[in-house]
């Protein structure tokens, strides 16, 4: 059995979730962590450990310790992560890890956005006196997350390319586009129902799977095959804190048993950075390391868990996470509510979900909780398991990325010049706000396996008709790649 000192424990949970105030990330972080410290009394003054999840709605300067400084607290680490959405799981696993080696007596995980307050401030001509911010930081964009190459063909932003795993997987998985749009819009109606049931969900009415895959003026395509009922939700104002100490620590400042709630081990793991430089868009060998790592640590088979929480930015991710678990269709899927529903506080969402975990373990509805997380586009993962009793072995947040790297296969080289052949590997289509289709990347392989992304023209119907009218299967199918006037390489069928 396991030392009390060195068995790390969640005792204290705090959200907020702004509307109206218009409170900076800073307030509703500290706030978020007041409320994690009246919930565990008297261990919040002695914080000797500060997280704070990447915000990207301010760029503050040194915001973990300018949030020590507001909650009147000495600490002997303060940081600020980088971005990644599945950072508060691997966060919560790095500070159960430093629990356990006696290095961190009690610690916080933390973070807020106010991106909604961002946006009406932008709009409105208002300047917003937020601070302290770091001026010499430049602001986080999407051109620090894919190559230049990349963007120049549209897949720039998440919703550009996540579809490339989505139509690929589709077609792998022997789906017509209407069993693959079903299975996404019945999936997002159980994070809409998980929402309707949480108190700090920005969206709590329930939406059914006939709305979400319904096209209308308020569910328009964003980027084929999905609407904007299917993406995440970043215009919201939230924040959460996690306070976690030693069993031991909780049980002297007389934290109740059924409060307390253990933190097991996890995993984590990445793809190549660059989106065009992975081998394969129907799998990632890095979400399933983490995955079967995780479950096989905790022993237990992925049917155990009681509690799930997939990262859902995108529906792609929780459906290849379901199937690389092996759990079937009726699986449900989420705790919290997902970033369409919930929201999306960027990189903060995961920290949200850890406090659901902790509410429905101490709740008695479940005695265990898979978390998963994911960052930028199918890139970062991370895993890890809470429950309602200690673990059988000492937790650590496992770095499996030789184990996803020796699964992984031969990446085809990328030609950013080329003309002939090629056949469609995957693809997506950009409508405007009108509904029109604005740019259509799509990613093809030559004859000799080369990879080369190119365009499909707005103007040229067929084409698009091809990539969209649902049983056309435009994956496999041939063209021939030519010189665009522009300088853009692209693609014609036939």
């Amino acid at each position: 059995m396991l030392d009390p000192q060195n068995i790390p424990v969640i005792v204290g949970i705090g959200e907020i979730t702004d509307r109206d105030n218009g409170k900076e990330p800073r307030a509703l972080i500290v706030e978020a962590a007041r409320l994690a410290g009246a919930d565990a009394p008297g261990l919040l003054e002695k914080l000797d450990s500060i997280d704070v999840v990447s915000i990207v709605s301010w760029v503050y300067k040194d915001i973990a310790q300018v949030v020590a400084d507001d909650l009147g607290v000495r600490v002997s680490h303060a940081a600020e992560s980088v971005a990644g959405g599945e950072k508060p799981i691997r966060l919560l696993g790095e500070i159960a890890e430093r629990i356990a080696r006696g290095e961190t007596q009690v610690a916080l995980l933390c973070g807020g956005e106010a991106t909604r307050t961002r946006v009406k401030a932008a709009q409105a001509g208002q300047t917003l006196e937020w601070g302290p911010t770091n001026k010499d930081a430049k602001p986080i964009s999407a051109l620090d997350f894919v190559t230049p190459h990349a963007a120049r063909y549209g897949l720039l932003q998440p919703p550009t390319v996540y579809p490339l795993y989505e139509n690929r997987t589709r077609h792998v998985w022997n789906q017509s586009a209407a069993e693959a749009d079903r299975e996404s819009a019945t999936l997002w109606s159980r994070y809409s129902a998980a929402a309707a049931r949480n108190p700090f969900a920005w969206i709590t009415r329930p939406h059914n799977a006939e709305q979400i895959a319904q096209d209308s003026a308020d569910n328009r395509m964003i980027s084929y095959p999905y609407r904007k009922l299917m993406v995440a939700n970043p215009s919201v104002n939230q924040g959460a804190a996690i306070l976690v100490t030693s069993l031991a620590k909780a049980r002297e400042a007389g934290v109740p048993e059924d409060r307390i709630v253990y933190i097991w081990s996890g995993a984590r793991a990445k793809e190549p950075d660059d989106f065009l430089q992975r081998d394969r868009y129907d799998r990632s060998t890095a979400q399933n390391s983490v995955l079967d790592t995780t479950v096989a640590m905790a022993n237990r088979k992925p049917q155990d868990f009681d509690l799930i929480e997939f990262y859902s930015c995108f529906p792609t991710v929780p459906k290849m996470a379901r199937r690389t678990l092996g759990l079937g269709e009726d699986v449900q899927p989420s705790i919290t509510g997902g970033l369409t529903f919930f929201g999306g506080p960027a990189n903060n969402f995961m920290s949200h979900a850890i406090a659901a975990a902790v509410r429905h373990i101490r709740a008695g509805e479940g005695h265990n909780a898979l978390l998963y997380g994911q960052g930028e586009f199918v890139t970062k993962h991370a895993a890890i398991v809470l429950a309602d009793s200690a673990p059988a072995a000492t937790p650590e947040m496992r770095d499996v990325q030789e184990q996803a790297d020796s699964a992984a296969e031969a990446v085809p080289p990328l030609l950013e010049n080329y003309e002939g052949p090629a056949e469609v590997e995957s693809f997506t289509v950009v409508y405007d706000r009108t509904g029109n289709p604005a740019k259509a990347p799509i990613i093809t392989r030559t004859p000799a396996g080369e990879r080369v992304v190119a365009l499909v023209d707005p103007a040229d119907a067929e084409g698009i008709a091809i990539l969209t009218e649902g049983d056309r299967h435009p994956i496999g199918r041939t063209g021939a790649i030519s010189q665009g006037k522009d300088g853009l390489l692209q693609f014609r069928f036939g």
